[in-house]
């Protein structure tokens, strides 16, 4: 059977379109999965959670907290033990220069927080991928039985 040329061309383009599209729709989301988070963006992301926890901002303006600071691990919450309870800190040298200092229930408000974060994280990227797998379906040249 032979088709005229006219009513060729709308499968060749779909084809072209879902050989170029899906690759470069996958490559995309890798590189969105695989691009890693600088420490201002990491800053900028956590801070939020430590203030509206309760913990406490202390600025690195002496040379006593300078020092401090930098003898810290930044960027991650560590705990030490004071007076028998748990002390918790966040120290940030890149973006505000200070430490965030918190208690046991600071912490575990962020804690609280962070769980939440990470299920709305979790639904979006479950969407994306239902979405993605929707348009995948919808550009894909669909066999002659379908018209």
């Amino acid at each position: 059977m032979e088709f005229p040329d006219n009513t060729r061309t709308p499968y060749i383009a779909r084809a072209i379109v879902s050989i170029m599209f899906v690759p470069m729709v996958s490559l995309a989301a890798a590189g969105c999965a695989t691009r890693q988070e600088t420490p201002i963006q990491r800053a900028l992301r956590i801070e939020p959670m430590l203030s509206s926890s309760g913990f406490h901002v202390l600025s690195a303006h002496t040379p006593a907290r300078k020092a401090q600071l930098h003898s810290l691990t930044p960027l991650e919450i560590r705990f030490t033990p004071n007076n028998g309870k748990m002390h918790y800190w966040f120290a940030d040298p890149y973006r505000c220069n200070c430490i965030f200092s918190g208690n046991q229930e600071a912490y575990e408000r962020v804690r609280e927080q962070q769980g939440i974060a990470n299920e709305e994280e979790m639904t979006a990227q479950m969407n994306e991928a239902v979405a993605q797998e929707k348009m995948t379906f919808m550009v894909s040249p669909a066999n002659e039985i379908f018209y």
